[in-house]
């Protein structure tokens, strides 16, 4: 593959991941501009990335993994909390869940709201429709055909999620939701997945892949990017590490760090650019006082019931199912067909926990496959489990450096729990769980509760389980938080504040977590970002009124669900 042999570009971008394979595709797409992308990782050919249900053995592939910790979370039982984060082209999006997902309406006029320009629900959604190629949705003017992200329900959803869908209608109280990426996404209902015939559609495989041949395009992988070179008040380009050579990228327009809410603040700390005290600390040099870098960072927590049955109806291996196992092998091999082209996470429910609320604060996540207390990566015997996400936590943690060597991976201390009242709605996602899985529609399974367990019933109980095994889903945001004010990192336009040619493109950069899973939503930002950083107009806002043609599935309800 390409090396940046020219050391010389108009655009670096720091970061092949979700974000970072967008940009390089659409600042490329002109031929004049120069653009060299740097990843630490190498290229994604590892085969768990590509095949939808290996999704976990993809995430326990150390070379493709950071394989962070937080920091030990005194209200988690001082647990270190894993952090994962794709060390691979695609970044976190070739070893994440691929589900689709693009927050609350109210999410992103939140961020308007507190000043960011440009950021409303109306603005943003043409991004979105941009980016996809929706195969279930065609009539929909809240859907995109033709965008380089294939978009999609699983074909042959395990009949388990029928159960789901029955005990969310028998127990009242909550709607079916037809399209999670409509108008309304609150309800329950099966989801769709970033899966193209059968195969992980990361930006590596919809954005970039395309875009290789282009002569204007270099992409620099294995380079550990240890900091920002600044020239004055502007970035000129980054230092990076390959190998045991340091070497220096120098950008002529602008520099892009599209390294995460990990590391995007850890190199603008390495480069001198964040809070005096903490660059002072590691002995930094302050090439620029900016005190909100690496606040804010804030992550959705989740808690889970769990479930064991002898009935092998769920996703797993066991010695009954080994000819249905071969059957899946076959059909995978032979057509990308069968149960291994599914995320497994298949349905959900986005629902308000209690009332006076003005929009989902619960995330219900249904998993048909007993969950591993170990570590092998596929689910071994029969079950099933239910995840609760706690959407809009009010905790804030940091991101701060370990030391001044960019090799050392920095302190990542979210704060989980930090706020009492983050506990409740987990309290109340545990309760409802339960009473999901004691609806007849989960009868003929027989199943038995192995955590947190029928002996654990009390609040106070539930609450200690919560802080022996909650776990955050890996949406970390927030660390560069965009906005106008003295803690913001970036303005508006993504810009570092009081620097030029230096932008973040990325989670980071979120003022507030969307209610839900982030993968499309940092798609969107770095869709609106190429457009900003090639001064193009963004497109008209969306006419919101056009909801009430926003179509149906093109597959009947029914067939969706395997019946």
């Amino acid at each position: 593959m390409k090396g940046a042999s020219d050391e010389r570009f108009d655009y670096v971008i720091v970061g092949a991941g979700t974000a970072g394979c967008v940009l390089a595709n659409r600042l490329s797409e002109h031929p004049a501009n120069r653009v060299c992308l740097i990843e630490a990782g190498g290229w994604d050919r590892h085969p768990f990335i590509h095949v939808p249900a290996l999704v976990a053995a993809a995430i326990a592939v150390p070379s493709l993994n950071w394989r962070f910790l937080t920091a030990p979370q005194p209200n988690l039982d001082n647990r270190r909390i894993p952090v994962p984060r794709g060390r691979v082209v695609g970044g976190s999006g070739s070893i994440n869940g691929m589900v689709y997902f693009r927050g609350q309406p109210k999410d992103y006029d939140d961020w308007a709201a507190m000043g960011n320009t440009g950021w409303s629900w109306r603005e943003v959604l043409p991004y979105f429709i941009r980016s996809e190629h929706n195969e279930d949705y065609r009539g929909s003017p809240y859907h995109g055909i033709g965008g380089p992200i294939h978009v999609t329900h699983i074909r042959n959803p395990n009949p388990l999620n029928a159960a789901f869908r029955d005990a969310f209608a028998s127990i009242g109280g909550f709607s079916p939701c037809d399209d999670f990426t409509g108008p309304n996404p609150e309800g329950y209902g099966l989801r769709q997945g970033t899966i193209c015939r059968g195969r992980r559609c990361s930006t590596a495989f919809g954005y970039l892949r395309p875009a290789l041949s282009r002569p204007n395009l270099e992409v620099l992988t294995n380079a550990l990017t240890t900091r920002v070179l600044l020239e004055k008040d502007r970035a000129i380009g980054v230092e990076v590490l390959v190998g045991n050579t340091t070497r220096r990228v120098y950008a002529e327009r602008e520099t892009v760090l599209c390294a995460g809410s990990i590391q995007s603040p850890q190199i603008l700390m390495l480069s001198g650019i964040g809070d005096a005290d903490e660059l002072h600390r590691h002995g930094i040099e302050v090439r620029h006082h900016l005190p909100g870098v690496g606040r804010n960072y804030h992550d959705h927590l989740a808690v889970a019931v769990l479930m064991e049955t002898r009935n092998t109806q769920s996703y797993g291996i066991s010695v009954r199912t080994l000819p249905r196992s071969a059957l899946a092998l076959l059909r995978y091999a032979l057509n990308r067909s069968g149960p291994l082209a599914s995320n497994v996470f298949e349905s959900t429910a986005f629902i308000r926990s209690t009332s006076g609320l003005d929009r989902p604060d619960l995330q219900v996540v249904f998993q048909p496959a007993r969950r591993n207390r170990g570590t092998f990566p596929l689910p071994l015997g029969h079950g099933f489990a239910i995840s609760t996400v706690s959407l809009y936590p009010r905790s804030r943690g940091r991101i701060t450096l370990a030391n001044a060597d960019p090799r050392t991976p920095p302190v990542i201390d979210p704060n989980l729990l930090g706020e009492p009242e983050d506990i409740a709605p987990l309290l109340r996602g545990l309760r409802l769980a339960r009473r999901l899985f004691a609806a007849p529609a989960f009868a003929p399974y027989r199943a038995k509760e192995v955590a947190p367990g029928p002996s654990v019933q009390s609040d106070e109980e539930l609450a200690a389980y919560i802080r022996r095994t909650a776990a955050t889903v890996h949406h970390p945001v927030g660390s560069c938080r965009m906005g106008m004010d003295d803690q913001a990192v970036v303005d508006p336009q993504l810009r570092v504040r009081g620097l030029s040619g230096l932008r973040v493109v990325d989670a980071s950069i979120f003022p507030s977590i969307i209610g839900g899973n982030t993968n499309a939503p940092v798609v969107m930002v770095a869709e609106k970002a190429a457009d900003m950083m090639l001064g193009l107009p963004p497109p008209p806002p969306f006419e919101l009124d056009r909801q009430s043609t926003a179509g149906r599935p093109a597959r009947a309800e029914e067939e969706a669900y395997g019946h």
